[in-house]
């Protein structure tokens, strides 16, 4: 696969971006910053036994929010433009639509998208409002990203989510949620919810909200296992729209 060419810095400056697969708005607004700091944040990782992480150096095992099923979950390396792109890759290969006609060129361009849009939420979104969490599996060499999933959580306060928790004024909006197709029904996306559940008492909310397709039924049971219920769906006069599904809203509260 063609890796899209873009300037030596990831970094230059770039228009804002539409996003080009559902859930990724909601940093667009102003929010009130919470005067927290990643770097005060406790690292949880989860193991059978001491023994279990003789083979690993302390780096590796101090490095992630979570460890379980064999993956490990952290934090995007802002500094890593490599690790960036790579991230821009598992999420486009998972979210574009294959055409019968010039699918490779639409890809190219569809990842020029997503990765425009990842650059962006980590230019101008504070590091306690938006994070990217990927996945990959622990070993000891770093000198090549192997990241194969990854997952967006993004500060919001949107309406339509609070009114169902009074006295709830901001929550969590899970999004972008994406496993290498390799990887897939390894508990991966399962240990990347689990990520998502740590960042959000570790930042203080209460409420984790994501959306999922109504149809999709084994997209909304990965939801429903994780802890998340149903309760909102878009209005039945969606289906109407051309090449738009009805979704679903989906809650989880954390204690």
């Amino acid at each position: 696969m063609k890796m899209v060419h873009l300037p030596q810095s990831l970094y230059s400056t770039i228009a804002r971006p539409q996003f080009p697969y559902p859930g990724k708005s909601g940093y667009e607004t102003e929010h009130r910053r919470r005067k927290v700091t990643w770097n005060r944040f406790p690292v949880i990782v989860r193991c059978a036994s001491t023994e279990s992480l003789a083979g690993l150096s302390q780096k590796v095992e101090l490095k992630y929010m979570v460890s379980q099923h064999g993956w490990g979950v952290r934090r995007l390396n802002r500094e890593d433009e490599e690790e960036i792109r790579r991230v821009s890759l598992v999420q486009a290969e998972a979210f574009h639509i294959p055409l019968a006609l010039f699918n490779d060129y639409f890809f190219l361009f569809f990842q020029a998208e997503v990765l425009s849009g990842l650059l962006y939420k980590l230019k101008n979104s504070p590091p306690d409002r938006y994070a990217c969490l990927v996945a990959e599996q622990p070993n000891e060499a770093e000198t090549v990203s192997n990241v194969v999933g990854v997952v967006d959580v993004t500060a919001q306060t949107e309406n339509s989510v609070l009114r169902h928790f009074p006295g709830v004024d901001e929550y969590l909006y899970v999004s972008g949620l994406a496993v290498s197709e390799a990887q897939r029904r390894k508990k991966m996306a399962s240990t990347l919810l689990k990520a998502c559940d740590v960042l959000c008492y570790l930042w203080g909310f209460k409420i984790l909200a994501l959306r999922a397709y109504e149809d999709d039924a084994a997209a909304r049971n990965l939801y429903s296992n994780a802890g998340y219920n149903v309760v909102a769906s878009d209005p039945p006069w969606t289906s109407t729209w051309i090449g738009r599904k009805r979704r679903v809203l989906m809650t989880k509260r954390i204690s």
